[in-house]
């Protein structure tokens, strides 16, 4: 039986996560449940799985002793910064983490490693584009590659000129034409900035320099990423795309059980790639700009998206604002070394704050 410690249960992943092991009883169980905010549906799942840790964030300090204490495998679902707490506390608790949260090792990455070299803990991806990597290493991160090549879907404004993504809704960026995702990804997807969130993640995952990273669109979203070695081969991984088969790969590899259809490829006919059209979505050069900075830029990159799209969805700024605001906090905080949580923390609340004093007045 292993026992998980799901951080972000009510979310997107967290959902999904919860299915796998609803569906895998004899297997899974669940010994902590944390969400942000949902306690209704917190209190649900509770009556159900009975864990013996479980905290809304929203209304309560977590616990980190408690909730990762019993657990085999801490499966960090959380959105955002505050992500990178859970996954910290559970790296020193000497737990494995799978690793579903991007703003740990985009903001944390130096940190994150380091610690996990410390304590001995094991990171496996979630991220569906980073499973594949994965997969591609054989299941080890330090296997020799050239070369890594992530897809990306491109969203739903691949083909649109700048003039129409001046005219972008929030009804519209929520439209992703191939997966199903919460609100705040999705619109990094739409604006590429999840693409760029990856490549940085690819770096402190795989030891990889930029240079050595690449992103190509891939509409149909078939082919989760590719890895290039130096004799000339490419191994990619493929499947539907189904954010089930990374999250239980995560909690079973090597082994690997039922979870999703087979792409049927004759009925798929073709798999198109196309060069990804950066001068059209800013907030990827914006990341990767970040990304090579290094230092509190990523974070600082990531206080002021998390606002932005927030207000996005507000109705407040349109969609090229959410660039515009994440280059002004970049251009206006100066970069610091990433040290330690705490300064990450002191640049993740001047990101934000800069941001909201961007979009309004204060």
């Amino acid at each position: 039986m292993i026992k998980i410690a799901l951080i972000g249960c009510t979310g997107s992943i967290g959902k999904q996560t919860v299915q796998i092991v609803r569906e895998h009883r004899g297997k899974f169980a669940f010994s902590a449940l944390v969400c942000g905010k949902d306690a209704a549906a917190l209190n649900a799942l509770a009556e159900e799985f009975q864990p013996a840790y479980t905290c809304c964030a929203a209304a309560e300090m977590p616990d980190f002793g408690a909730a990762f204490g019993g657990c085999d495998v801490a499966f960090i679902a959380a959105s955002g910064f505050a992500g990178l707490a859970y996954t910290l506390a559970a790296i020193r608790a000497g737990k494995k983490i799978a690793l579903a949260n991007k703003e740990s090792l985009v903001c944390g990455g130096e940190i994150v490693l380091k610690e996990a070299a410390k304590y001995g803990v094991e990171i496996v991806p979630v991220d569906s584009e980073h499973s594949a990597i994965f997969q591609a290493l054989s299941f080890r991160r330090d296997t020799a590659f050239s070369r890594l090549v992530l897809t990306a879907s491109g969203g739903p404004f691949l083909h649109h000129t700048k003039e129409q993504l001046a005219r972008v809704t929030v009804e519209d960026a929520l439209r992703h034409p191939t997966w199903k995702m919460g609100a705040k990804i999705t619109i990094d997807s739409a604006t590429l900035l999840n693409k760029g969130y990856e490549v940085i993640e690819a770096k402190w995952l795989y030891g990889a320099e930029y240079s050595q990273i690449e992103a190509v669109v891939h509409p149909e979203s078939i082919v989760h990423s590719l890895v290039y070695f130096a004799d000339g081969a490419a191994i990619a991984q493929l499947g539907v795309p189904d954010m089930r088969v990374p999250i239980q790969l995560a909690l079973t590899y090597p082994q690997r059980l039922p979870c999703a259809e087979f792409p049927d490829l004759a009925k798929i006919g073709q798999l198109h790639f196309e060069r990804l059209p950066k001068e059209k979505f800013p907030c990827f050069e914006l990341a990767l700009k970040a990304g090579e900075a290094g230092g509190t830029c990523p974070t600082v990159l990531n206080g002021a998206a998390e606002t932005a799209v927030h207000a996005f969805i507000e109705g407040r700024i349109s969609f090229p604002q959410i660039a515009e605001t994440i280059e002004d906090a970049l251009n206006s905080i100066p970069c610091a070394a990433a040290d330690s949580f705490e300064t990450l923390v002191r640049a993740d609340s001047l990101a934000r704050e800069r941001a909201r004093k961007l979009i309004y007045g204060k």
